[in-house]
Protein backbone atom coordinates (compact mmCIF):
# COMPACT_ATOMS: atom_id res chain seq x y z
CA UNK A 1 0.00 0.00 0.00
CA UNK A 2 1.45 3.52 -1.29
CA UNK A 3 2.43 5.79 1.77
CA UNK A 4 0.66 8.48 0.07
CA UNK A 5 -1.73 8.05 -2.91
CA UNK A 6 -1.09 9.94 -6.23
CA UNK A 7 -4.79 12.08 -6.01
CA UNK A 8 -3.31 13.05 -2.10
CA UNK A 9 -0.43 14.20 -3.65
CA UNK A 10 -1.51 16.36 -6.33
CA UNK A 11 -3.89 17.78 -3.79
CA UNK A 12 -1.20 19.14 -1.80
CA UNK A 13 0.48 22.74 -2.26
CA UNK A 14 3.90 22.79 -3.93
CA UNK A 15 5.13 23.54 0.41
CA UNK A 16 2.94 20.71 1.89
CA UNK A 17 4.98 18.59 -1.06
CA UNK A 18 8.29 20.00 -0.37
CA UNK A 19 8.45 19.29 3.52
CA UNK A 20 6.47 15.64 2.87
CA UNK A 21 9.50 15.30 0.02
CA UNK A 22 12.18 16.14 3.17
CA UNK A 23 10.10 14.25 5.73
CA UNK A 24 10.17 11.26 3.25
CA UNK A 25 13.92 11.33 2.83
CA UNK A 26 15.24 11.75 6.15
CA UNK A 27 13.58 8.39 7.00
CA UNK A 28 14.93 6.43 3.75
CA UNK A 29 18.40 8.09 5.32
CA UNK A 30 17.65 6.81 8.34
CA UNK A 31 16.43 3.09 7.06
CA UNK A 32 19.20 3.18 5.11
CA UNK A 33 21.92 3.86 8.01
CA UNK A 34 20.58 1.41 10.23
CA UNK A 35 21.10 -1.41 7.11
CA UNK A 36 24.39 -0.63 6.60
CA UNK A 37 25.13 -0.26 10.48
CA UNK A 38 24.36 -4.20 10.31
CA UNK A 39 21.01 -3.97 12.21
CA UNK A 40 17.56 -5.38 10.90
CA UNK A 41 14.86 -2.82 10.31
CA UNK A 42 11.06 -4.30 11.18
CA UNK A 43 9.82 -3.54 7.13
CA UNK A 44 12.12 -3.78 4.56
CA UNK A 45 9.36 -3.18 1.94
CA UNK A 46 9.05 0.19 3.44
CA UNK A 47 12.53 1.27 1.98
CA UNK A 48 10.95 0.51 -1.20
CA UNK A 49 7.71 2.14 -0.79
CA UNK A 50 10.30 5.62 0.28
CA UNK A 51 11.80 6.16 -2.85
CA UNK A 52 8.65 5.24 -5.01
CA UNK A 53 6.62 8.19 -3.20
CA UNK A 54 9.83 10.50 -3.62
CA UNK A 55 10.05 9.68 -7.11
CA UNK A 56 6.32 10.29 -7.87
CA UNK A 57 6.53 13.58 -5.50
CA UNK A 58 8.86 14.77 -7.85
CA UNK A 59 7.41 13.72 -10.97
CA UNK A 60 3.88 15.75 -9.87
CA UNK A 61 6.25 18.67 -9.11
CA UNK A 62 8.33 18.83 -12.56
CA UNK A 63 4.86 17.89 -14.30
CA UNK A 64 3.91 21.40 -12.38
CA UNK A 65 7.29 23.06 -13.95
CA UNK A 66 6.82 22.30 -17.53
CA UNK A 67 3.00 24.34 -18.30
CA UNK A 68 4.85 27.48 -16.33
CA UNK A 69 7.66 26.94 -18.81
CA UNK A 70 5.26 26.93 -21.96
CA UNK A 71 3.99 29.78 -20.89
CA UNK A 72 7.59 32.15 -21.19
Amino acid sequence: MPILRLKDIRAMSSDERTKKLDELRTELVRLKTMIQAGGSIDNPARVRELRRTIARILTIESEKEIPEEKKR
